[in-house]
């Protein structure tokens, strides 16, 4: 049967907000979803693992402070009952989101869509016209290269084990990785991290990210570089990884290989070329309105789309510049200055802004302010032992550029200074600021 509607969403996760908006506007709105609806962020990504990481930054804490006034002797996670806790937050969410849409009268279908015509999605029986279509599919494991790469267990999968192997090995040098790396090893199973490049975590800073993978082998795990896995095999109830590592072949043994080893736009079987959508690997080419640039009448948003970074905030930034633009004309283009992101690793590892070496690559003079701190009295009686920042502040204008941080709840102070790099603030404004004492935040005035 064929529906006729202002608006089609492919998706579910965060940039699909656009479908509610959009319908409280007025407009008739469908939204597809072969998975639950939710989408990966609430259901498979940074939700649930951070439910999982606040439980390991407890297990960390205590562990930390163990001798100094707390008793941490048998602190552990206990899997079984933090899945249950996760399950319990995590779970309601479809059920929510559909109710949520059906009391605004918003249509909702499952299943795999794909197009039929330029406007025109098949699904099953029924064809659904969008007068726009949004794309908003979001991400799915890299197809890997390597035999026996089906093997590997899915971060989604990882996200829902009843049970925790005793022997774990992380397939790439990411975000996902070294999170669920840092989670499992505080639940006592033994972690390897297998990573091809010299150094993992490329899009941080390159100093900050060494400081990370000490205090990472220290905790006891294992971060294998130079390392390109070359095959998975199957062996006696668990998983063989072959490799080769700075010219020699390695093999490594372990109950369960993840994959985290990066992740592509979901838009594979969409056949956009029947709609006379382009797309790069990256995902659908868009404008600067997040507009096809070939097909008028399709725009996308979040990991779909081939612009700006695989990260929430990006998509959800992207969902109000698509409502803009979808019911008041093309006029807002997206601003991604200032965007913070972390790995939540324990301690966690941030950025905002420019690196050291793309400001250096564009010609900017900046002065870099950079220490390691462990030795600075918010790391030493949390019981850390490592942390450190790097701050760059542009010569001329005092304005600061971009800031990379390591250490305990580096993941909320960065945002202070991603509204800075974002605003075109000056240091000294920083400077300024009468922070609450003694905080984490209090410290910023002294990394400037």
């Amino acid at each position: 049967m064929e529906r006729q509607f202002d608006l089609v969403v492919v998706g579910t996760g965060v940039t699909s907000a656009v479908a509610t908006r959009c319908r409280e506007a007025g407009w008739t709105v469908a939204v597809i979803d072969s998975k639950p609806f939710g989408g990966t962020c609430a259901l498979r990504g940074c939700v649930p693992k951070k439910i999982l990481v606040g439980a390991t930054e407890a297990v960390q804490a205590a562990r930390d402070l163990a001798g100094h006034g707390v008793r941490a002797d048998g602190v552990t996670l206990a899997w079984p009952d933090l899945m249950r806790f996760k399950r319990s937050m995590v779970d309601p969410t479809p059920r929510r989101t559909e109710e949520s849409w059906a009391k605004i009268g918003v249509e909702q279908f499952h299943g795999r869509a794909r197009f039929v015509g330029s406007t025109t999605l098949a699904l099953g029986d029924d064809r659904l016209v969008g007068r726009r279509i949004l794309i908003a599919a979001g991400a799915k494991p890299a197809p890997l290269p390597f035999a026996g790469a089906a093997r590997l267990t899915t971060s989604e999968e990882f996200l829902n084990l009843d049970r925790l192997p005793s022997r774990l090995i992380f397939v790439g040098g990411g975000y996902i990785s070294f999170e669920f790396a840092h989670v499992a090893a505080r639940a006592g199973a033994e972690v390897t991290i297998l990573d091809r490049g010299a150094r993992p975590l490329d899009a941080f800073d390159p100093d900050l990210v060494d400081l990370l993978v000490k205090r990472t082998r220290e905790l006891g795990m294992r971060v294998e570089l130079n390392t390109e896995v070359r095959g998975l095999d199957a062996a006696g109830g668990g998983v063989v990884v072959h490799g080769l590592q700075n010219g020699s072949e390695r093999r490594f043994d372990a109950d369960m290989a993840v994959h985290g080893a990066g992740r592509v736009p979901d838009i594979d079987d969409l056949d956009l070329d029947v709609a006379g959508v382009k797309r790069d690997k990256r995902g659908v080419i868009v404008n600067q309105f997040l507009q096809s640039v070939s097909n008028p009448a399709v725009y996308a948003g979040g990991d779909a789309a081939a612009n700006g970074p695989q990260l929430t905030p990006k998509a959800d930034h992207d969902a109000l510049v698509l409502t803009e633009n979808l019911l008041q004309g093309n006029h807002r283009t997206p601003n991604y200055e200032g965007f913070a992101s972390s790995v939540f690793t324990v301690p966690p590892l941030a950025s905002t802004g420019l690196s050291e070496a793309a400001a250096r690559a564009r010609g900017s003079k900046v002065r870099v302010n950079s220490q390691e701190t462990s030795g600075w009295f918010n790391t030493r009686r949390v019981g850390e032992t490592v942390s450190g920042f790097k701050v760059l502040v542009e010569k001329e204008t005092g304005r600061v550029l971009g800031a990379h941080l390591l250490g305990p709840h580096a993941d909320e102070v960065i945002n202070l200074f991603a509204v800075a790099v974002r605003l075109g603030l000056r240091a000294d404004n920083l400077k300024e600021a009468l922070y609450a004492y003694p905080t984490y935040g209090s410290d910023i005035r002294f990394m400037l």
